[in-house]
């Protein structure tokens, strides 16, 4: 099964993007509506995984700290590198865009998915939505 990553408008692409959120986070993972929906997605760059059929399959988004965060696939595609490729094209936005210290909010149950791809932990485990997550950083070379 074929898909690809491409960079995705808020406006014109909200409502595949809201769906993998609504699906993933709040349906499967119980995050509340409130939190998932803050606020930030008009002014953050997002990312769309979609399939070879045309459906979307996974999102990202990074704000203009160098965060990248949302990083979701939906069930059917998981472990086939949906999750991998967001979140390299997510890290090579970031240095198209000069953020060079990028961060994550990592669930702990993907920190050796993040590990895989440079990034380190930094501080305690923490709780956000309910979900245990730890910081983590990479830093990129210009």
């Amino acid at each position: 099964m074929n898909f690809y990553v491409r960079q995705a408008d808020w406006v014109g692409d909200q409502a595949p993007i809201a769906a993998i959120r609504q699906q993933v986070f709040i349906d499967e993972q119980h995050v509340p509506v409130e939190l998932e929906w803050d606020g930030l997605d008009d002014t953050a760059l997002h990312l769309l995984a979609i399939a070879e059929d045309g459906s979307a399959i996974g999102c990202a988004r990074i704000l203009s700290d160098g965060s990248i965060g949302r990083m979701a696939v939906v069930p059917g595609w998981r472990k086939q590198g949906v999750g991998r490729a967001l979140l390299q094209a997510a890290i090579e936005l970031c240095r198209q865009n000069g953020w060079f210290d990028i961060h994550v909010s990592a669930q702990t149950h993907a920190l050796t998915f993040y590990e895989q791809a440079g990034f380190r932990g930094i501080g305690d485990e923490y709780m956000d939505a309910g979900i245990p997550h730890q910081t983590m950083k990479l830093h990129i070379s210009h």
